[in-house]
């Protein structure tokens, strides 16, 4: 089924194009977080990808009183494709015609959970980058003992110059003041130590430009062990190390969450342990689970882009989908736009 004119269907509502052939779980949990989307977020949401497979999973849920339509697009970008080749080659995958939806003004935002590579090819040649940025960046939100911080690059830019830095500086203080309510984000750079002589050429040279940006309050170089303890709400780094970062914080979450309710389950004190703490348990791994937080926006580009994680959950689609949308209400792109040329 084809959608409706954007200015009719919108009926002052968000549009957000998902690409439900995207994550390693398919079409049944791209759908199933996209009708919870749009019955809890109040949102319209386009699903773009094989006509058919989303039917058939739409018929098994409850899509009462919710805005969701189909684009359909015949071919799938794989997970291990190339993104230059899925980018010449496949102009009708769900990737190209979600990315297509937000060009043409008939969603405000695409979500994708599939090939991250493709994903961001495809939204810098189509919607291309924004005036004054050089390199788009992933920026993503992590839990801290404070809050919450932004980190930026998570992995869009392997290389990166230190002017490259300078620019994900002032996107992730735009994303961090829009997003998260920080009138005044403190950015740190992650680096080996404090000391503005630490590091490699790279974060000595960002360093010193960082401390020249007005539109920065830059308080200096962050270690590893500063990224959770809440320093600094926005961290700055080169998508290489922000990306081994991510992981590994991810990685450690989960092997927290796993021991600690090992070790409750060894033993009756430890199982009636285990029932009386539940709640708090619950609340732990709400604060940890990367589902909460859905996924990462691309900043730098002409339109709102978020990169969802290849193992999303339908939670996880779910609140990819709210990112996007909020983005699209605080005008994340138009704050950026400003931002840079103020540089």
């Amino acid at each position: 089924m084809d959608i409706k004119p954007f200015w009719l269907a919108h009926r002052g509502r968000v549009t957000i194009a998902l690409d439900a052939m995207g994550g390693d779980g398919g079409v049944a949990v791209t759908v199933k977080g996209a009708v919870a989307a749009a019955r809890e977020l109040d949102l319209s949401v386009i699903l773009v990808g094989v006509e058919d497979e989303i039917t058939r999973e739409l018929s098994r849920l409850d899509t009462r009183k919710v805005d969701i339509r189909i684009r359909h697009a015949p071919e799938v970008v794989e997970m291990r494709e190339s993104p230059a080749v899925a980018l010449r080659k496949k102009k009708d995958s769900s990737i190209r015609v979600g990315v297509d939806l937000v060009k043409e003004g008939e969603a405000e935002a695409i979500v994708s959970a599939g090939n991250t590579g493709a994903v961001m090819a495809t939204a810098l040649v189509i919607l291309g980058p924004l005036a004054g940025v050089e390199r788009p960046a992933i920026a993503a939100q992590l839990p801290t003992l404070a809050g919450y911080v932004i980190l930026v690059d998570a992995g869009a830019n392997v290389d990166s110059k230190p002017r490259h830095l300078v620019q994900f500086a002032i996107m992730g203080t735009v994303y961090a003041r829009r997003v998260l309510g920080k009138s005044d984000p403190r950015v740190g750079l992650l680096s080996i130590g404090e000391e503005e002589t630490k590091g490699n050429e790279l974060t000595r040279e960002a360093f010193r430009s960082l401390e020249d940006e007005p539109g920065v309050d830059f308080i200096g170089n962050v270690e590893g062990v500063d990224v959770f303890n809440g320093k600094a709400d926005v961290v700055v780094c080169d998508g290489f190390t922000g990306n081994v970062a991510l992981k590994i914080g991810e990685s450690a979450a989960e092997m927290m969450l796993t021991l600690f309710k090992e070790q409750l389950n060894r033993g009756l004190f430890g199982k009636v342990g285990l029932l009386l703490l539940r709640s708090s348990l619950e609340r732990f791994h709400r604060r940890i689970d990367y589902t909460e937080y859905g996924g990462a926006p691309l900043l730098g580009v002409s339109g709102v882009v978020v990169i969802g994680h290849g193992r999303s959950t339908a939670k996880a689609i779910k609140n990819g989908v709210r990112v996007a949308a909020d983005c699209v209400k605080n005008r994340v792109i138009e704050s950026i736009r400003e931002g840079v040329a103020h540089s």
